[in-house]
């Protein structure tokens, strides 16, 4: 072990050896995955910076903070349920997670039809969450009259750390949906069996699209884990 170690180049040479080998690592790599891999690390940076300033807003107002089983609570049968459409959305959506890992299993089983399938169960998935958040917001601006800049509920960072955090969430969602159904629509014509060239580039594809499509939205779901604990538990 150490005779290898002291085989190694040293100096600048060895600093060269150290990259080199690293970049070795990613030869096997496709340049979709790549790439999207160093999207998500760079969205990490920005849900990470709404959360963190989320957190000190919360930390450093002195109006009282709105309790979030009352806001987000919804009335059955004349009784209000803490959480009950959260809890269901969040439900919903780390189920989507699934369907999506069984998508990408089928798609690396070249199972073109099951692949479309659970691909189709995803976007359906995606879209229902979607739905019951645009609820929300309904709920929360016509009846409660939440805005960004105004909260009748306390504080008046509440209504903007609100709108731009699980807005911004929802837009990854929405998108999310959108290339899902493109992507089972291509599955299931066979696209990525004949290597069919895409609608916006030149480029063929294989079924590698679909677990780079799992990547993003597996990340969208641990995302909102992160939202649902420090917006809607704490």
């Amino acid at each position: 072990m150490n005779g290898a170690i002291n085989k190694l180049p040293k100096g600048w040479d060895g600093l060269t050896s150290d990259f080199s080998s690293d970049q070795k690592a990613f030869k096997g790599m496709s340049w979709g995955k790549a790439m999207m891999w160093i999207f998500l690390l760079s969205d990490t940076f920005i849900f990470s910076c709404l959360l963190i300033s989320y957190l000190t807003g919360r930390a450093s107002t002195t109006a009282p903070w709105p309790d979030a089983s009352i806001v987000f609570g919804l009335e059955m049968f004349g009784t209000s349920v803490p959480l009950l459409l959260i809890a269901i959305m969040t439900f919903v959506l780390i189920s989507s997670s699934g369907t999506m890992a069984i998508a990408v299993k089928y798609g690396y089983e070249k199972n073109r039809k099951l692949c479309a399938i659970f691909l189709l169960l995803t976007a359906l998935c995606g879209a229902a969450f979607v739905s019951m958040q645009a609820f929300e917001w309904t709920k929360l601006i016509l009846v409660e009259g939440l805005r960004p800049w105004a909260n009748p509920m306390g504080a008046v960072q509440f209504g903007s750390f609100f709108f731009m955090i699980t807005g911004f969430h929802g837009t990854h969602v929405t998108v999310g949906v959108i290339f899902l159904l493109i992507m089972a629509r291509k599955t299931w014509r066979g696209d990525f069996d004949t290597g069919r060239r895409g609608y916006f580039t030149t480029m063929k594809s294989d079924y590698v699209a679909i677990e780079i499509m799992g990547l993003y939205w597996h990340f969208v779901d641990l995302v909102w884990v992160f939202i649902f604990a420090f917006f809607y538990l704490w």
